[in-house]
């Protein structure tokens, strides 16, 4: 069985403390529910698990009922750290799960063809993560805004999600994280841990993550709302 990770149990903190990125309208829709309509139309995930605020997690079952979103099967409360939230989805996942896909709630542009490649990826070399390579030129600052030297671009990719991975391999990277009291920013920080090769999967720059109010209007304009 192939599971999907909704996570959405973060602060919006560039917009404010109060404000859930998440929830914001973007058209006609929360932004979580464009991620839950692209998992629920991906013919290789089977089930979903959203991870969202404890406050919010009736309202993320609403979401999935008035969206038709079947696959959403799980809503679970998330923790005060990404890898927290994504520990609880795992745990919630069924016993027969194969593969799981991880992917940012606030991410409202990704479509089922990326999910899949990841997913499909995954299978085959047991990571798959969703990346771009970097265009633009990439300046080093080691304090204030003073330029210390430029990275070559060339070797750069742009981490984005899901990011994809057979599940006893992700289970493993997420035990070490918490036996040596590791943070990490996203699930293949934590696969690199434990194993070599974790593997790239090309996507779009299109496959924004909402963070700033900006964004909102840069989504709205990509997805032709």
């Amino acid at each position: 069985m192939n599971v999907g990770i909704l996570v959405a149990g973060g602060r919006g903190e560039r917009m404010g403390a109060k404000v859930d990125k998440a929830f914001l309208s973007l058209g006609p829709r929360p932004v979580l529910a464009y991620s839950m309509i692209a998992f629920e139309n991906c013919d290789d995930i089977d089930e979903v698990v959203v991870v969202v605020r404890r406050d919010r997690v009736d309202a993320a079952w609403s979401m999935a009922r008035m969206f038709g979103c079947a696959k959403v099967t799980t809503v679970i409360p998330g923790g005060a750290k990404r890898q927290v939230s994504v520990s609880n989805g795992l745990a919630a996942c069924p016993a027969n799960t194969s593969i799981v896909s991880v992917h940012d709630g606030a991410r409202p542009c990704i479509t089922p063809e990326i999910i899949s490649d990841t997913v499909k990826t995954a299978k085959r070399y047991g990571s798959g993560i969703a990346a771009v390579k970097v265009t633009d030129t990439m300046k080093y600052v080691e304090r204030g805004y003073v330029v210390t030297k430029t990275i070559p671009r060339e070797k750069l990719w742009a981490v984005q999600t899901p990011q994809s991975f057979k599940y006893d391999l992700l289970q493993e990277a997420f035990s070490h994280v918490k036996k040596e009291n590791v943070t990490v920013t996203d699930e293949a920080s934590a696969v690199e841990l434990v194993t070599d090769g974790v593997r790239l999967v090309p996507s779009a720059a299109s496959n924004i993550k909402v963070t700033a109010a900006d964004d909102l209007l840069i989504a709205a304009a990509l997805l032709k709302l």
